[in-house]
């Protein structure tokens, strides 16, 4: 039975307990006529609202909708180091250059996180939401064409733009829609991405082996006219599984942008003064829910009645328009603080699972080779390494749940223990060990990087919080440019010299974790 929209004695008992942790806010956060204190006073009531709905089928919707993000990102990461290698032979591409195509897809994602980023704080989620997919699957479909390795590499880059909005935003979008009471799912939103690995690993598995040329041809570009050679005829087995990616990016943006009714986050709209549209939105929500909802615009209004009235202009758009609002990260010794640990964070995570991601499947491929496993084997291996990491994701959820442990500390232990998987690894050289190890690595690294993801868009408000999400993404983004530079040079002359730099930096990500914040027990603004 639908709830009335009459305030009943159980709904006025929820606007009282909102009011009074605005009154709280009010004793714990400067001064009452500062724009984003009003803000955040009505953030408060906005979440209670959204708790009071609670989950619903909207909730699922744009959790699994975002999931599908979650999954691309990873299975174009997947998809670039499982093709690397073919492409290389059919193009006659040196281990000197090996690299570039990585450093060209980390590049389009480094522009793709700043860039989305960004635009999701000024001109809302809606639109980021859909065109980042749009985006990479149109240039994805393209990227299996590509008639050399130069212009394979470009068509990485644009894919990687639309790609590299996906993590920032999506962490984003579902915070922004979910009850308080469900923010372990931020974590477990990062099942999606182990579960994207194996699909596109089963994808690979089953066209690239089978279609591929022989290990032992040379490119047609090293060889005279007329000699045995790696054609792209009898090569097409890692286009076939770029075309099928591609594929499954278009069906993301079917289903975000013509099947499903997306609505724009109501905290983004309260951050632009738009108070009216966000209670139109929370009621739409509560409606395909099955419910209802008591927030009218009427309490948003006696905040602004009770702690000042926001200079909003005649447009009634609050002053965080445009990059006035990237001062936040600035607006404080705590947040400057928290920021610089953040990027450092990010920086070293992302040197660390790049060099692995892009590395690890080639350092593979050549050990099995050498133990005499068939490619095919090699691929199979692909599977039985990243299924684990979908458990990890499940333990990182559900180990932020403890009592005193929470999410740094989480994010502390996974990452020192992903880096003494890499070190293993050089250590114990065995085919058993080689997929042991790796297998170790990758649940690690999916559990960390399932609360990291988490984590930040918690850590930041949420007029500057898509932004937030974006530049740390950018930076370590960069750092993924740079690591396969470094990566590429040290692979020419000894595999194990790659493995110490990621499990270096796995470390120092590690440490930079415990300067982090904790964000488990406190509203999400």
């Amino acid at each position: 039975m639908k709830r009335s929209m009459d305030k009943t004695p159980d709904s006025e008992e929820k606007r009282a307990e909102a009011q009074c942790t605005v009154t709280q806010l009010s004793e714990d956060g400067g001064s009452v006529e500062d724009d984003s204190s009003v803000l955040e006073r009505k953030i408060v009531l906005l979440n209670r609202a959204l708790d009071d709905i609670g989950m619903g089928k909207y909730g699922w919707y744009i959790f699994l909708l975002c999931g599908y993000g979650y999954a691309l990102d990873l299975m174009w990461a997947q998809a670039f180091g499982l093709i690397a290698s073919s492409a290389q032979q059919e193009f006659g591409i040196s281990d000197t250059q090996f690299g570039n195509i990585f450093t060209a897809f980390n590049t389009g994602l480094t522009v793709g996180a700043f860039t989305w980023g960004l635009l999701v704080d000024i001109v809302g989620r809606k639109w980021a939401f859909n065109f980042t997919v749009f985006i990479a699957s149109i240039f994805g479909l393209v990227l299996g064409t590509a008639p050399s390795w130069n212009a394979l590499c470009v068509l990485g880059a644009f894919t990687g733009f639309g790609i590299g909005g996906n993590i920032p935003i999506d962490a984003s979008i579902v915070l922004e829609f979910i009850p308080q009471n469900r923010r372990y799912l931020l974590a477990a939103l990062s099942v999606f991405q182990p579960l994207g690995m194996v699909i596109f690993s089963l994808i690979a598995w089953g066209l690239i082996p089978t279609y591929s040329c022989s290990s032992a041809l040379p490119s047609c570009s090293q060889v005279a006219s007329g000699a045995a050679c790696c054609t792209k005829s009898s090569n097409m087995g890692w286009r076939y599984s770029v075309y099928t990616l591609g594929g499954i990016t278009l069906l993301c943006f079917f289903l975000r942008f013509i099947v499903f009714n997306f609505q724009e986050s109501p905290k983004f709209l309260l951050s632009k003064g738009r108070d009216g549209e966000a209670v139109a939105v929370v009621h739409r929500i509560a409606t395909i829910n099955g419910t209802s909802s008591t927030l009218s615009l009427d309490d948003l209004r006696a905040i602004d009645g009770v702690h000042g009235k926001r200079d909003a202009g005649p447009s009634g758009r609050l002053h965080v328009t445009n990059l006035r609002h990237l001062r936040g990260f600035l607006s404080s010794w705590q947040m400057a603080r928290l920021t610089i640990f953040t990027w450092l964070t990010y920086i070293f995570d992302y040197a660390a699972f790049a060099i692995a991601g892009n590395f690890l499947p080639t350092i593979l491929r050549r050990k099995g080779a050498v133990s005499g496993q068939s490619v095919s084997t090699t691929y199979r291996n692909y599977i039985v390494i990243y299924a684990p990491g979908i458990v990890g994701v499940m333990v990182g959820a559900a180990a932020i749940q403890i009592p005193h442990v929470g999410r740094k500390w989480v994010m502390t232990v996974s990452a020192t223990l992903m880096g003494i998987s890499l070190f293993l690894f050089v250590v114990i050289d065995s085919p058993a060990a080689n997929v042991g190890f790796n297998m170790m690595e990758y649940f690690f690294q999916s559990m960390f990087n399932a609360v990291l993801y988490g984590w930040t868009p918690e850590a930041f408000p949420s007029y500057f919080r898509g932004s937030a999400c974006g530049i740390a993404s950018t930076w370590g983004r960069l750092s993924s440019i740079i690591a396969p530079i470094i990566a590429t040079h040290l692979l020419a002359t000894s595999a194990n010299g790659v493995l110490y730099l990621a499990g270096g930096a796995a470390l120092l990500s590690a440490a930079s974790t415990v300067f982090l914040t904790e964000t488990s027990r406190r509203d999400a603004m």
